[in-house]
């Protein structure tokens, strides 16, 4: 009996033990098994949905971006928010010499009588001036030869035809660098002669020739002796609470010792026809940093943005042909579209503070036609950006909305082709990293599939 009970409880004890070693791991089993039952929280239900009622979110980064400088010369200049005078030089870029034509406007009503002009001053507003302001400058204007229009189209590269009268040599007083100029010239009496000598033209009128067809208008530039200055001014029509700031006063008196004065007007209220006219010579640049390839479609690692109408960068994404053209993408969201242009900094003169504000896209459709991406608005920019992110070195510039249409578009008119430029009112211009770059422009899409 000892024996036996001795037997007996060593077997219960190993039972004992074999319980405690294998109790957690039949719990674990069935566990794992209850687990392994169950059915993934996201395809619960599946059996019950159509399967077009799931999407999937789907990214890009690997659309191949080629990229080159072009150029041309006859820009639209008509109608502009400002206008220019004077050279530029740039090491990269080469010179641009630009000057301006306007009509002027008559003041008021001409009094008829007899006058005798005594003096005239020419009141210029300069809204921003760089250059050699140290050095003598000296304003020009000449009568043009033919009639220009609101409603006309004119270019930067236009060809413009003199009467042989003008003003030439007027020494401008000493500038004030980087800031607003108000500046007062004393102007030969014989302008205000010649241009009243036939006082029955002074009248304007909307249906028969009058002044402007009497008077055409005048050329402006400024020459440099030495170092060139480049200014701006606007000639657009003033605000609702403005006045004008650009304008001819010719102070008379009559037989009788009457004084008058009479106004012609560059930036008047009713607006005059105007262009910009631009020249630029890329040859001019410093040999060691003069750009080799303009026009020829070269892809080099560095493409060129010129403020003045001159050079462009464009940009071709063919990839997203064969992405329109993809079965699997017919039913597709755009999420999110973005150019990524990595911007070149030579440490002197292109420098992170010396990048232009905004840079601008047009997208170009199969008949040639340039137009600015519609992810772009005056009011709300914002959305497209374009703005430069100086702690990455980059353009970030949003054109989900283009490429949601260009997805959708069924008349086949639009091309993977874009230009970016920089409106002629940017201070300066940008060198941009490009095709083998190594860091190359980038696009990025994010797109929903239904």
């Amino acid at each position: 009996m000892k024996c036996c009970h001795s037997c007996l409880s060593g077997r219960n004890l190993f039972i004992r033990n074999i319980l405690k070693i294998l109790g957690p791991v039949l719990l674990a089993g069935m566990l794992l098994s209850v687990a392994s039952c169950e059915e993934d929280p996201s395809r619960i239900g599946r059996k019950l949905l159509p399967g077009d009622d799931f999407v999937s979110i789907l990214s890009t980064d690997t659309v191949r971006i080629r990229s080159y400088t072009t150029y041309n010369p006859a820009v639209k200049s008509g109608n502009p928010a400002v206008s220019y005078l004077g050279q530029i030089h740039d090491p990269y870029f080469g010179t641009i010499d630009a000057r301006f034509v306007s009509q002027i406007r008559l003041g008021a009503a001409w009094t008829p009588g007899e006058y005798v002009i005594d003096s005239i001053r020419l009141y210029l507003e300069f809204l921003s001036v760089t250059g050699a302001t140290d050095k003598p400058q000296f304003l020009s204007f000449m009568e043009i030869e033919k009639q220009i229009y609101n409603d006309s189209v004119y270019y930067s590269n236009q060809a413009v035809g003199l009467t042989g009268f003008g003003v030439t040599g007027i020494p401008l007083p000493r500038l004030k660098p980087d800031s607003a100029n108000y500046i007062k010239l004393d102007i030969p009496t014989e302008f205000g002669e010649y241009i009243t000598r036939d006082t029955t033209m002074l009248f304007h009128h909307s249906t028969k020739p009058d002044f402007r067809s009497y008077f055409r208008g005048l050329l402006f530039e400024i020459t440099s002796p030495e170092e060139p200055v480049f200014v701006s001014l606007s000639v657009d029509p003033p605000g609702k609470y403005e006045t004008y700031q650009n304008y001819f006063i010719m102070f008379m008196h009559d037989a009788e010792g009457h004084k008058k004065q009479y106004y012609f007007i560059l930036d008047a209220f009713s607006r005059n026809a105007a262009f910009n006219l631009f020249s630029h010579d890329h040859t001019a640049a410093d040999p060691d940093k003069r750009i080799m390839h303009i026009n020829d479609g070269y892809a080099d690692t560095l493409s060129y943005v010129q403020i003045m109408n001159g050079l462009n960068t464009r940009l071709m994404i063919p990839g997203l042909s064969d992405i329109k053209n993809d079965p699997e993408m017919k039913n597709i969201s755009i999420n999110k579209a973005r150019l990524i242009i990595p911007v070149h900094y030579d440490r002197k003169i292109y420098k992170p503070s010396t990048i232009p504000s905004r840079i601008f896209l047009n997208y170009i459709t199969k008949s040639g036609r340039k137009r600015t991406v519609p992810d772009y608005s005056p009011m709300n920019p914002g959305f497209y950006d374009g703005t430069p992110d100086t702690t990455n070195n980059v353009y970030n510039i949003n054109i989900s909305t283009w490429l949601q249409n260009y997805l959708k578009d069924t008349s086949d008119s639009l091309t993977t082709d874009f230009e970016l430029y920089l409106l002629p009112t940017s201070s300066n211009n940008v060198i941009l990293k490009a095709n083998n770059s190594r860091t190359p422009v980038r696009f990025e899409i994010t797109y929903t599939r239904f």
